[in-house]
C-alpha cells in the first residue's frame, strides 16, 4: 500500500470512546464467523507449545548470570500455588485437588529452597516491580505458610511498596481475617474467579459461589485499601444464555471491579479430564455464544470499562487503562501487564520464567519438582531459546497486541532490517486483512482499527514465523480414532 490513500474504515469504527458501537460489534458478529480468530493468546512469543526439553538447569542458570549483569533493572515474579479443595470441572491449569492441608507445608519449603538457589546465582538481593500468585487456590495455604512464602520472598528479593503484588483468590474461603493478612503481607492487588453467579451454571461446572461471598471479598478489599480488584468471567459455560449471563454481568457492575477478564471456554475433554463431567449438549451453541461476548462487550463499555484487548476490561483511572492510554502496555504470562521489559522469574511447580531471551518451564509434578530440587539443580523441565528473529517478532506482536499500531521506520532502525524485505508475505496478509477494516497500513506505519482489536489474535499471527512453518508442512494421515493423541498446552495460572 502506498502512503496515501489510507484503507478507509467504516464511520462507526473510528471513535475514540470507551464504547463500541453497534455499527462495529455488527461487523464484528459477521467476521467472527468468517474470519478465524482462534489462536495463540502470545503471552510468550513463541508459544508455549513450542518450548522443548533441550533446555534445564544449566541453560536456565546461564540466562540467570545474563540477567545478573542487567542490574539495576527490576524483575517480574510468578509463584504458582497448585492446591485446590475442590475441583472445577471447566479449569485447564496445573492444580493438585486435595483437603488434605498438610501437604502444602513441604511445598512451601521447597518453594523457598528455589528462591534461595535462583536468587543466588543473581547474586544480589534484585528489586522486585511485579510479583503474582495464581493456582491452583493461593489462599488453599494457611497464615504460617503464607508468611513463611513471603518471607522467602523478602529475604530473596526488595519487593518494591510502588509495584504490583497481586494474588488469586477464591471468595468462598477468604474472610476479613484472611484479607487483612494479604493486606499486611503487602499484597495491593487481588483477583477474584467468578464465571458465572447463575446457580444452574455453577452446579454444572462445579462452581457454586454466591454474590454476597464474593460481594463480601470485594467490600473488605475496598475497606483495608487494596489498588485493585479484578474479577474473571468465562463464556461459553452450560446452560448459558445471552439473557442469563447479562445477569451476571449485572451484578458485576454493582461491585464494579476494576478490572474485568471474560474468558471463552474451549471444551476439551479429552485433553482435561475433569471436562468429561460437562455435558456437551448443555453448552450454548456457536451462534449464542457469540451473542454472549457481543452483548458482554456492549455492555462493559457502556458502563464506562475500557477495552484492553481482547478478553480484559479496566475502568479508565485503572493503571491498566492509563498504561495503554501512553502506549506502555505489555504482555507477559499474567496477561496484560503496565510495566515493559522486566525479567520474569517463575516459581513453583509449572511455572514459567521469561529471563534474558530464555523461557524456562518448571517440572509439571510435585515429585519431579522436589526431586530436582533435592540434586541441589532448578527444576526446569522445558523451555526456549530465542534467536533474534524470534525477539524481533515478539516486539512487533507486542506492539499490536497492546497499543494497536506500530512505528515501522522505528522497528527497522532498532532491528537493521528493510521491513518491506523481510516480511512481504506477511504484509499480503496484512493487505487482505485491511480489506475487512481489521487494519490500516501505510509505508511507515500499521494501525489497528477498533474492530481489529476484537480480533486482534488473527493480526498477531500474521507474524508468527512457526504457524507459518506448520502451514508449510505437508498434513499427516489422519490417525486412527483409536490413535488420536493431542498434547496438551500446560496452563500455569487461572488468568493466562
Amino acid at each position: 500500500m502506498s502512503d496515501t490513500p489510507d484503507t478507509a474504515i467504516p464511520s462507526g469504527l473510528a471513535s475514540s470512546s470507551t464504547a463500541f458501537d453497534r455499527t462495529a460489534l455488527a461487523d464484528f458478529r459477521e467476521l467472527a464467523g468468517r474470519i478465524d480468530g482462534n489462536g495463540p493468546r502470545y503471552t510468550s512469543y513463541p508459544t508455549a507449545d513450542r518450548f522443548h526439553g533441550e533446555v534445564g538447569d544449566a541453560a536456565y542458570r546461564r540466562a540467570l548470570d545474563a540477567c545478573r549483569a542487567n542490574v539495576p533493572a527490576p524483575l517480574s515474579l510468578y509463584v504458582h500455588i497448585p492446591f485446590c479443595e475442590n475441583i472445577c470441572y471447566y479449569c485447564g491449569c496445573n492444580k493438585i485437588i486435595t483437603k488434605d492441608h498438610t501437604r502444602s507445608a513441604r511445598y512451601v519449603d521447597y518453594l523457598a529452597r528455589e528462591m534461595a538457589m535462583a536468587a543466588e546465582q543473581l547474586g544480589e538481593r534484585r528489586a522486585v516491580m511485579q510479583s503474582h500468585w495464581g493456582g491452583g487456590t493461593p489462599t488453599f495455604l494457611d497464615p504460617v505458610e503464607m508468611r513463611h512464602v513471603m518471607s522467602a520472598l523478602h529475604k530473596h528479593f526488595e519487593l518494591l511498596p510502588e509495584g504490583e503484588h497481586a494474588i488469586e483468590i477464591d471468595p468462598r474461603r477468604v474472610g476479613d481475617d484472611r484479607m487483612e493478612l494479604l493486606g499486611e503481607l503487602g499484597f495491593n492487588r487481588i483477583s477474584l474467579g467468578v464465571q458465572d453467579f447463575d446457580p444452574e451454571v455453577q452446579q454444572a461446572i462445579h462452581r457454586v459461589q454466591s454474590y454476597e461471598e464474593t460481594n463480601g471479598v470485594v467490600r473488605a478489599a475496598r475497606r483495608l485499601g487494596f489498588r485493585s480488584i479484578s474479577m474473571d468471567l468465562i463464556y461459553g459455560l452450560p446452560h448459558q444464555t445471552t439473557q442469563r449471563f447479562s445477569a451476571t454481568i449485572d451484578r458485576v457492575l454493582e461491585m464494579r471491579p476494576d478490572r474485568l477478564s471474560v474468558y471463552s471456554y474451549a471444551h476439551l475433554p479429552h485433553v482435561f479430564k475433569p471436562q468429561r463431567r460437562i455435558d456437551p449438549a448443555a453448552l450454548p451453541p456457536a451462534a449464542e455464544k457469540l451473542d454472549i461476548l457481543v452483548s458482554t462487550i456492549e455492555r462493559l463499555t457502556a458502563a464506562g470499562y475500557v477495552y484492553i484487548g481482547m478478553d480484559h476490561f479496566a475502568l479508565p483511572n485503572d493503571d491498566l487503562a492509563i498504561a495503554q492510554r501512553e502506549g506502555r502496555l505489555q504482555r507477559n504470562f499474567q496477561g496484560y501487564a503496565t510495566h515493559a521489559g522486566y525479567d520474569q522469574l517463575g516459581f513453583g511447580v509449572s511455572a514459567i520464567g521469561a529471563v534474558a531471551g530464555h523461557y524456562a518451564q518448571n517440572a509439571r509434578t510435585t515429585d519431579e519438582y522436589y526431586a530436582a530440587l533435592d540434586k541441589g539443580q532448578l527444576p526446569i523441565v522445558r523451555g526456549f531459546e530465542t534467536s533474534e528473529d524470534d525477539r524481533l517478532r515478539k516486539f512487533i506482536i507486542g506492539e499490536l497486541m497492546c497499543n494497536g499500531t506500530l512505528d515501522i521506520p522505528a522497528v527497522e532502525a532498532s532491528y537493521s532490517i528493510n521491513f518491506a524485505q523481510k516480511f512481504a508475505a506477511e504484509l499480503v496478509d496484512l493487505d487482505k486483512l485491511a480489506l475487512d477494516h481489521l487494519l490500516r497500513r501505510t509505508r511507515n506505519r500499521i494501525e489497528i482499527t477498533p474492530l481489529g482489536r476484537l480480533l486482534v489474535r488473527r493480526i498477531a499471527m500474521v507474524f508468527d514465523h512457526y504457524l507459518r512453518e506448520d502451514a508449510l508442512r505437508p498434513k499427516p494421515a489422519a490417525p486412527a480414532a483409536n490413535d488420536a493423541k493431542v498434547i496438551p498446552l500446560v496452563r500455569y495460572s487461572r488468568v493466562v
